[in-house]
């Protein structure tokens, strides 16, 4: 399974301190909501430490998971691009700290240092992610559902024992499975001494089996 790079390694290094500087740094609490779905784009956030997942909430209020994103991601740019409002929440996963760029600033800083391919590249790539996240799941069986949203999420975590602070819903939601079918498939993750499970708390314990199991 091959994901996007982070923001931080495709842009030129003055350009990412531009951007860097350029913000207000603010942290954020485990749970605390970084933009809300349906809010104006008047900010973009850059992520210097920290998770957060990325969720949108349908018409008959069912939650969908659609990315977690990590150190040297930027979220919110979609809605500041193209001048709309949010279209999805973010929240904080563990405690973070970002760099909170307006608007202005940060279409000002894309424009003088002429990335803007580099960053609809970057968008582009982000976007492909989730189409085929969906299509590749929507073939599997449940197992191989829930195993392979772990993989993608541990790839965010960037840690050989990743910790993924995830909830059942919540990786039901991305795996687009009820409550029910995501215990059973960790039930069998557990069992093989893949992962290791507590109140919203998922740990990964052999990455690298269920890299070879499942990717």
């Amino acid at each position: 399974m091959n994901f996007p790079q982070s923001l931080r390694f495709l842009l030129p290094r003055d350009v990412w301190q531009a951007l860097l500087t350029s913000g207000a740094v603010r942290s954020y609490r485990t749970g605390e909501v970084l933009m809300r779905q349906g809010d104006p784009g008047s900010h973009v956030f850059i992520l210097a430490a920290g998770r957060v997942k990325i969720a949108r909430v349908d018409s008959e209020g069912n939650e969908l998971l659609l990315a977690v994103r990590g150190v040297g991601d930027i979220v919110g740019e979609l809605a500041v691009l193209g001048g709309g409002l949010r279209s999805a929440t973010v929240t904080a996963l563990v405690p973070c700290v970002t760099y909170v760029l307006s608007a202005a600033s940060f279409l000002r800083i894309v424009r003088e240092k002429r990335v803007e391919e580099i960053l609809f590249r970057y968008l582009i790539a982000r976007h492909r992610e989730s189409d085929d996240m969906r299509a590749e799941l929507a073939g599997l069986p449940s197992l191989q559902r829930v195993a392979r949203a772990l993989l993608r999420f541990a790839a965010v975590a960037g840690s050989e024992r990743p910790d993924l602070d995830l909830s059942q819903e919540e990786l039901a939601a991305a795996a687009g499975l009820s409550r029910a079918s995501v215990a059973a498939a960790l039930a069998i993750l557990r069992q093989h001494g893949m992962i290791a499970t507590g109140r919203r708390r998922l740990v990964i314990k052999d990455l690298a089996s269920l890299r070879t199991a499942f990717g």
